[in-house]
């Protein structure tokens, strides 16, 4: 009787720790993704007002590429976190944003929240 009651509390107690745990986990890495594609999301919308401006024959190629990554970062299913696919479109949403970048020629320079460098005066 005693084996069985402790493990009826021993379960509940690993059950409740265990939702703290993966909702903590969730949250901190919903967070990171979160931020990863509003950073992309950004760069991409700023690039295209910049060429927009310009008529050069040149940057039709970068605004197409520009345009495929917001539509992209539109379509994210950001609500659905049992999304099957998330990794595998986040790992399409990097190679697109990669591309652009070399098309821009601009440095690939996202970091996450935890890695700030300290002001220096």
């Amino acid at each position: 009787r005693f084996r069985g009651e402790g493990y009826q509390e021993g379960y509940a107690e690993g059950s409740h720790v265990g939702v703290v745990e993966g909702r903590r986990y969730g949250s901190l890495h919903g967070a990171k993704m979160g931020s990863e594609i509003g950073y992309y999301l950004g760069f991409a919308l700023t690039w295209q007002c910049l060429l927009q401006k310009c008529t050069d024959g040149k940057n039709s190629k970068k605004l197409r590429a520009l345009n495929s990554l917001i539509g992209m970062i539109q379509k994210f299913p950001y609500e659905d976190p049992t999304y099957e696919k998330l990794q595998e479109d986040m790992e399409k949403i990097r190679g697109k944003f990669k591309q652009v970048c070399s098309m821009l020629n601009v440095q690939t320079d996202f970091t996450n929240g935890t890695e700030r460098s300290s002001l220096t005066f």
